[in-house]
């Protein structure tokens, strides 16, 4: 059998998403020469891991790369889960994106003896300079052991859901009140679903407060750079929806339209699931960081001198349903007509096929602003990565521009070559 010829390239970037084609696009700037794979489709996450009516949570004039507006949207509208693949595959052609999709890469190794390293691939091996992980930190839904899988009760992940039809006949329970789960219980309730949300901790700014969108305000506020999360904040979730045009979150609504609300999920025995006392308390805390930023909104505009339409009523919070003042705390699911319950509890990366010194005890990326320690390894798309803008679309661009640029002044370091010494006579 023959050995397969090896391809060689200077940068090899894994997986071709958002942060993938922005990597692209940079590394082309600085002239680098460079090699996307990609195992699916161009945003193939897009496509075939988000729920049918899922669109984009911001407008299509801020959700985008600087060089490529959204084709037949509105600048307020909000962008469909196909039209934002669409958006990428067009990107990658406007670029001419050098990727090769259907290559899924099984292992990455440092060369011994040499600088680089070699991926071994589906299409055979890549040696390469450098490695850019452009699968971000989302590949592997995580859901909760609580509920034993021979229960009877249908489970999945919010990355396996679909629309209401998918499911068995009766109530949902719903597990995580970020926008996925959010949005996924809505949905479920206006189909005819008898639908439970388990609340944790989240922010919920408003969609739009005074003629300006949420993504505006955290931008002229700083908020989009934020270095880090304030403390006791990293894994609190954020509660927004672009659906239905956009709208402001807040739970008390979602309890009119019949959504019975409950602490977070704690444990299950028995058939029951015992829900955390925590659900007004989380409640409260969004309520705090919804109002807070109506402040600091207001204080900027009257410090800018800006003409914005005033609007008392954003502040205007109704009272606590039945629910949050007399929460439920354990809850036969059988007994409540529960048949299924959808996790949108998040994921965990996987960076399995990458085997270098690049990680902490727990699996982690060891980075500075996508920087590992190991020379040669760089990471695109993760959460926080340089700021709170970090994994979403126009942060990754952003991100992506400043490892072209390492990259480029790695490169510089190696072209240089000391003047020879001059040798004086006698």
């Amino acid at each position: 059998m023959s050995t397969p010829e090896i391809s060689v390239t200077e940068v090899l970037v894994v997986g071709a998403g958002q942060a993938g084609v922005a990597m692209s696009e940079h590394l082309s700037a600085q002239q680098v020469p460079h090699i996307v794979v990609e195992r699916h489709r161009i945003a193939e996450r897009w496509r075939s891991e988000r729920w049918d009516s899922l669109v984009a949570n911001g407008p299509a004039w801020h959700d985008r790369f600087p060089g490529l507006a959204f084709a037949g949207l509105a600048p307020d509208a909000f962008a469909t889960k196909d039209q934002v693949a669409d958006y990428f595959e067009e990107y990658a052609r406007q670029i001419e994106a050098p990727i090769r999709c259907g290559v899924e890469v099984t292992s990455v190794t440092q060369l011994a003896g040499a600088a680089g390293f070699l991926a071994e691939t589906s299409d055979g091996p890549i040696r390469a300079r450098y490695i850019v992980a452009a699968t971000g930190a989302f590949q592997n839904p995580v859901i909760p052991p609580l509920v034993p899988a021979d229960t009877g009760i249908t489970q999945l992940h919010s990355a396996g859901y679909r629309n209401p039809e998918q499911l068995p006949a009766g109530g949902v329970l719903v597990v995580g009140a970020g926008s996925s789960g959010v949005q996924i219980a809505n949905e479920l309730r206006h189909s005819g679903r008898q639908v439970t949300l388990a609340v944790g901790p989240h922010d919920r700014p408003p969609q739009r407060y005074r003629d300006r969108s949420f993504v505006w305000w955290l931008g002229v506020l700083g908020k989009w750079d934020a270095a880090t999360p304030a403390e006791g904040a990293e894994h609190v979730t954020i509660a927004v929806s672009g659906a239905d045009g956009g709208r402001t979150i807040d739970f008390r609504n979602l309890a009119a339209d019949g959504i019975t609300l409950v602490g977070r999920a704690n444990a299950f025995e028995g058939g029951v699931m015992h829900f955390g006392t925590d659900l007004a308390t989380n409640i409260r805390g969004g309520d705090e960081n919804y109002l807070s930023l109506l402040d600091e909104a207001d204080a900027y505009i009257e410090r800018m001198g800006l003409d914005l339409p005033e609007e008392p009523e954003a502040r205007e919070l109704g009272p606590d349903p039945e629910c949050v003042t007399n929460p439920i705390l354990e809850l036969d699911l059988a007994a409540a007509g529960i048949n299924s319950i959808v996790w949108a509890t998040g994921y965990r990366a996987d960076y399995s096929w990458l085997k270098v010194a690049a990680f902490d005890a727990f699996g982690r990326p060891v980075h500075q602003r996508g920087v590992s320690p190991e020379p040669g390894v760089y990471f695109l798309g993760l959460p926080w990565q340089s700021r709170r803008g970090s994994s979403f679309i126009w942060g990754v661009w952003h991100d992506a521009k400043y490892l072209a640029d390492q990259i480029a002044i790695q490169q510089g370091y190696r072209a240089y070559q000391p003047a020879p010494q001059l040798i004086e006579s006698a």
